[in-house]
């Protein structure tokens, strides 16, 4: 299962869960956890409240003006890779370097490591991949996914 590219992903339902490979779609809540599917596969998993489950809306990069949200980030990087794709994670840290000095060119090397660009390339390309890069706008108010 894959969600339709046709719409818009909504990043406050993607999750990334601490030691789990790939992106998850949140389904619901369930009674110690969350209830999400694996965007590769479709496979539903019950996540316990404690298995450090993170939107990927609430995730930012830290630059030298202050912090960019994920989605910005993922924006700048199709601006500048236009359809292809990001370098893949196992690529020489000079590459993913030079890709994040061109799309976020004020990143915090002081605080924003390789293997952070590591993590964000991997969501950038799984994104890509099995749902869309065209996010939906975050209304002001609006409730994010309740987490685990």
């Amino acid at each position: 299962m894959t969600i339709d590219t046709k719409m818009k992903t909504d990043l406050t339902k993607i999750l990334s869960v601490r030691g789990q490979r790939g992106l998850f779609n949140y389904i619901a809540q369930s009674r110690n956890g969350a209830i999400a599917a694996s965007l590769r596969d479709g496979k539903r998993t019950n996540f316990a409240a404690n298995s450090g489950i993170t939107t990927l809306a609430d995730i930012s990069i830290y630059t030298m003006e202050g912090e960019v949200k994920l989605k910005d980030v993922f924006l700048k990087i199709q601006s500048v890779l236009g359809d292809a794709d990001a370098p893949a994670s196992k690529a020489a840290p000079e590459e993913l370097k030079a890709l994040f000095e061109k799309a976020l060119p004020d990143y915090d090397a002081d605080r924003f490591y390789v293997s952070h660009m590591r993590k964000v390339v991997d969501w950038y390309n799984e994104l890509k991949q099995f749902a869309s890069l065209d996010f939906v706008e975050e209304e002001a108010g609006e409730e994010p996914a309740p987490e685990a």
